[in-house]
Order: C-alpha cells, then structure tokens, then sequence
C-alpha cells in the first residue's frame, strides 16, 4: 500500500511543480504581450507626430489588453491552485511518515 501512496504523492507533486511551470509561463508571455504592446503604442504616437503632411502613419497590430489582463489573472489563480496541490501532497507526505514511524 505504500508504494501506491508513494507513487500518487510523485504524481502529485510533479503535477503541482508542471502547474506552477505552466503558470509562470503563462505570466511571462502575457506581461510580455502588454509590456510590447506599452511599446507599440509609443512607437504609434511618434509615427502620428512625426508623420508625412499626407497623414500616412505605420499601421501595426494591436493585441487584446483585456485578453492579456484575463490571461495573468488565470495564471496567477493556476499557480496558488498548483501551491495548493503541493501544500497538500506534502501534509499527506508529513502523516504518512508520523503513521509509519
């Protein structure tokens, strides 16, 4: 039976360590998008006030700000559910070693 235990809380922890990884990418990409899209936005307002007397100014794409915001709630939210799975894989850990010893 402990091997059972033993095998299930690997399983756990491994499961919450890929969740936090997964989240902490998932951070990283979405501040990335915002912080480049913080960038394209003054890049825009210094093509406008430096544009041609025709008015043509450089178009680029926007990314989705709300998106981005939803995007690092979601993975702030995963990676305190992927702590919680550790916490409580290692409680479970902590007594079964107090029953076995």
């Amino acid at each position: 039976m402990s091997e059972v235990s033993a095998v299930s809380l690997n399983s756990a922890f491994a499961a919450g360590q890929m969740g936090l990884q997964r989240a902490s990418d998932g951070v990283t990409q979405a501040a990335a998008n915002i912080a480049d899209r913080n960038n394209r936005d003054k890049s825009a307002q210094a093509d406008i006030q430096s544009a041609s007397a025709d008015g043509a100014a450089k178009s680029q794409p926007n990314s989705n700000l709300t998106s981005d915001l939803i995007s690092l709630n979601v993975n702030s939210l995963n990676a305190q559910a992927s702590a919680k799975v550790i916490d409580v894989a290692n409680d479970t850990l902590g007594t079964i070693i107090d029953t076995l010893a």
